[in-house]
């Protein structure tokens, strides 16, 4: 799976504001120390798809942002319009990531599989760069519309992610999203933890899911 470039329609789109969902589920992250976030990093030229049973997560902070980051077989930067959900703890059922990447040889798959069998991933302090997102979704205590900068989110924006204070954001006590298929540029997390992990190199092109025609 090549990345492209998000252009006109879907800036169009980001410049409106943020309809009124749960745009939120998990990917294998980064575990940094003590849940502290690291600095801002450049992102891959490469965005990746992830499925899941269920999410459960706890106070949902979302806004939007940009992630900066390279092009793929590009010298060139680029700047890709995310949705930014972050939680401060996330159960995940039956989760899949796949990322398809290009090579001599024909397309290869990376894939991996945890949170089955009665035993979810859990993820602490997570944060997910959302680019696409399908899912049914369940909120509690949902507020919309509260300045990103406010100050009374229960999950901190990410520092760095935030270009002016008055932007618009939403938050929930808790978010429960079902069937969910996701397209995304990065993920970080204070801790994640992947029982059963069984992480595969397919031949070809094997996502966890097929895009819509």
């Amino acid at each position: 799976m090549s990345s492209q470039v998000r252009g006109g329609t879907r800036w169009k789109r980001f410049a409106l504001v943020m309809v009124p969902s749960i745009a939120a589920t998990a990917a294998v992250g980064v575990g940094l120390a003590q849940g502290a976030l690291a600095a801002s990093f450049s992102v891959s030229g490469q965005d990746f798809k992830v499925s899941a049973d269920q999410l459960v997560g706890d106070n949902l902070i979302q806004y939007g942002s940009l992630a900066e980051g390279h092009q793929l077989g590009s010298k060139e930067k680029t700047k890709h319009p995310v949705t930014i959900s972050g939680f401060s703890r996330a159960e995940i059922t039956n989760m899949c990531q796949s990322l398809v990447t290009p090579t001599p040889i024909g397309p290869i798959t990376l894939q991996l599989r945890t949170g089955n069998k009665g035993r979810p991933a859990v993820a602490e302090n997570i944060y997910l760069d959302v680019a696409e997102l399908d899912a049914d979704a369940k909120f509690d205590q949902l507020d919309i519309g509260v300045a990103v900068g406010d100050g009374s989110h229960t999950t901190k924006p990410v520092p760095g992610t935030v270009a002016d204070a008055g932007l618009f954001s939403q938050r929930a006590k808790k978010a429960t999203l079902t069937n969910v298929r996701q397209k995304a540029w990065a993920t970080t997390a204070g801790t994640f933890t992947l029982p059963d992990l069984k992480l595969r190199l397919l031949s070809g092109n094997q996502p966890c899911y097929q895009d819509e025609k």
